[in-house]
């Protein structure tokens, strides 16, 4: 399934690639630091980082941004309120709430990958108040009530 998601760069941010998918398979869009100097971030630290793009996706579709797996696992990068949600009707700059979660600090540059970005369609809930839940075998077990082998 394909959709066309308009994107507009911020002036001076034309040196950076668009987003893109970096193998055949890639279900997500890697993004880039749109940075002006480096940025660190130290453990426990987040930072807003700018990519310097807007996109416009039609009704029905929204983009998520989420981490990308070789910064989280061997720098603890991740994005912190992931997956962010981008809204089809949202037309401001694409910000990623980056967080430092390793035990070094990091260097953001210009032009650093940052996140992926993946599209998906939206499917909005009708809300029916119900005095009853059907029941279930599950019923209100979580938080690890089937354990962990």
């Amino acid at each position: 399934m394909r959709v066309e998601m308009k994107i507009k760069r911020k002036p001076g941010c034309e040196d950076l690639p668009l987003p893109c998918y970096m193998s055949e398979g890639a279900s997500g869009m890697d993004l880039y630091a749109a940075v002006e100097a480096d940025v660190e971030l130290a453990p426990g630290e987040i930072k807003l980082i700018p990519t310097g793009l807007f996109i416009s996706l039609p009704q029905g579709w929204e983009a998520q941004v989420r981490p990308r797996s070789g910064l989280a696992l061997k720098h603890g990068l991740t994005v912190v309120n992931s997956p962010g949600t981008i809204d089809s009707d949202y037309r401001g700059e694409i910000g990623i709430i980056l967080g430092n979660v390793g035990k070094s600090p990091y260097v953001v540059r210009r032009g650093d990958r940052i996140a992926q970005m993946v599209v998906q369609k939206v499917v909005r809930a009708d809300i029916t108040v119900v005095e009853e839940l059907d029941e279930t075998a599950r019923s209100g077990g979580g938080f690890g009530h089937t354990g962990v082998k």
